[in-house]
């Protein structure tokens, strides 16, 4: 469990297929206090660490996990957006982030909005029910709130301090990311759906 909250912009070093591909990832964390078999949200999904060594851990993704993120486009160099799993206690800062990525949406606008960035991304029409104005909406692992809704679109705003401490300061148009619906969201749309059943 995750809370959205990017503490560290890490770097893909390099990436290795064997039966899934192995990707190492350069980090400020101290990796000394992370276990074997940690998770970590990675620009939204949640991986396992299987390996570490100072300044660097590594994952495993399996082609199930690359065919529904955009870890597919991942190459040497890539930054990641990166959040340690939540621990009782820890202070809940975005909201409630599972790491399993629903969705992939792709920037189609950006408009400078003051001194932040007002982003419009596609909605697929598969998930409309689940993105609602002033909602939260988690992209590449960033918790984020919703500004406006459309049929076919959603618009949030990057304020310079978000743009500074995750990779959306880099972001552009055509753009893939990586989208997971608020989990609230899921279950209120589940109780309706079997409510309606009855």
């Amino acid at each position: 469990m995750f809370t959205g909250i990017i503490t560290d912009i890490g770097r893909v070093s390099s990436l290795e297929k064997t039966g899934d591909t192995r990707i190492r990832i350069e980090t400020d964390y101290d990796t000394d206090s992370i276990d074997y078999g940690a998770s970590i949200a990675c620009s939204g999904p949640c991986l396992t660490v299987v390996d570490k060594g100072e300044g660097w851990f590594a994952v495993d993704a399996s082609d199930e996990t690359l065919s529904c993120t955009n870890l597919d486009g991942w190459k040497e160099g890539t930054p990641v957006n990166l959040e340690r799993a939540l621990k009782i206690g820890d202070e809940l800062g975005g909201h409630v982030v599972t790491g399993h990525v629903d969705a992939i949406v792709e920037v189609t606008e950006m408009e400078t909005v003051g001194d932040s960035t007002k982003l419009v991304f596609s909605l697929p029409e598969a998930y409309r029910g689940f993105v609602a104005p002033k909602g939260s909406i988690c992209l590449d692992g960033i918790s984020l709130t919703v500004n406006d809704v459309a049929d076919d679109y959603f618009t949030v705003n990057i304020i310079p301090h978000t743009q500074t401490h995750t990779t959306f300061g880099h972001l552009k148009v055509g753009d893939r990311v990586n989208f997971e619906i608020d989990v609230l969201a899921r279950y209120v749309a589940r109780m309706t759906e079997v409510n309606n059943k009855k």
